[in-house]
């Protein structure tokens, strides 16, 4: 599959900012299955300095200055990218960051707690596979957990996302990442993208899309198998895959330090398109 994607995000502010200093995830990995082949980013004011390096995890990220007065600040990253199906676990490589344990413990949004581990249980008896366990987890929390933007928000605990059985797809990653570390399993928080389908007999939408998360559990002697809790799924090639971390801390999209501008307003769009395959020449 090849897609563009046009990720939007407008800041508004009551008062100018005089400086603003921003980290941006906005750049999809190179991966061996995804083959970004073309990636634009605009800011706009422009700014004076522009940083561009990968963090911990292997993440792209661009740091960027503007120290110019501005009472709105835009960022639109646009990207063609050719996804690859894939249909079980597959190894990254050596760094680091790609070793388990990095991905074992607690982290700023994955806590554990009794009600939680006492959740996850079910899913790993003695004998079972990691692979078969977390696929059992997933689907367990597919069915126990509704889809709810006004349930949550980037801050809500997951003890509260476990008493309301509600939530988003952030939530629902945070939630099987803990479930999985409880029990043992290394388990990444990955931001990305999906493809999503409008009603049938109606248009795309630009701006209908939105982003996305999902969990990679490691299995022991075979790599990294991503998986989608929110809709049910082993990740293949409708998802395109930003960045990866502990929780979605370490991939915030756009994460900055301002001077002035007061009360702030946010509005992001993202818009996903499928596009030909590359056709062979003849």
């Amino acid at each position: 599959m090849r897609y563009t994607v046009e990720h939007e995000t407008v800041y508004s502010y009551e008062a100018p900012v005089v400086v603003s200093q921003q980290l941006m995830h906005l750049t999809p990995r190179a991966l061996p299955w995804q083959n970004p082949e073309a990636h634009s980013l605009v800011v706009d004011p422009a700014p004076g300095e522009v940083q561009t390096r990968e963090d911990y995890f292997g993440n792209p990220v661009t740091q960027v200055l503007i120290a110019a007065p501005h009472a709105r600040l835009s960022v639109t990253a646009r990207t063609t990218v050719s996804v690859e199906e894939r249909t079980g676990p597959g190894t990254l490589g050596s760094s680091r960051a790609s070793e388990p344990a990095q991905f074992l413990y607690e982290s700023p949004h994955v806590d554990w707690f009794r009600e939680l581990v006492d959740y996850a249980a079910p899913s790993f008896p003695a004998g079972r596979g990691a692979a078969e366990s977390a696929l059992d987890l997933m689907r367990r929390i597919h069915a126990d957990f509704v889809f709810d933007p006004t349930a949550t928000s980037v801050s809500t605990p997951l003890r509260e996302v476990l008493k309301r059985r509600r939530g988003v797809c952030q939530d629902f990653a945070h939630f099987m990442a803990g479930c999985l570390r409880s029990q043992g399993h290394p388990a990444r928080y990955v931001s990305g993208y999906i493809l999503t389908e409008p009603p049938p007999g109606k248009p795309r939408l630009v701006g209908a899309d939105a982003s996305h998360a999902w969990v990679s559990v490691h299995v022991p002697g075979q790599g990294w198998l991503d998986l989608d809790p929110t809709n049910d799924c082993i990740v293949s090639d409708e998802h395109i895959t930003l960045a990866w971390g502990r929780d979605f801390s370490d991939v915030t999209p756009m994460r900055g330090v301002i001077l002035g501008g007061g009360e702030q307003t946010l509005e992001v769009k993202v818009t996903v398109t499928p596009l030909a395959p590359f056709q062979s020449a003849a």
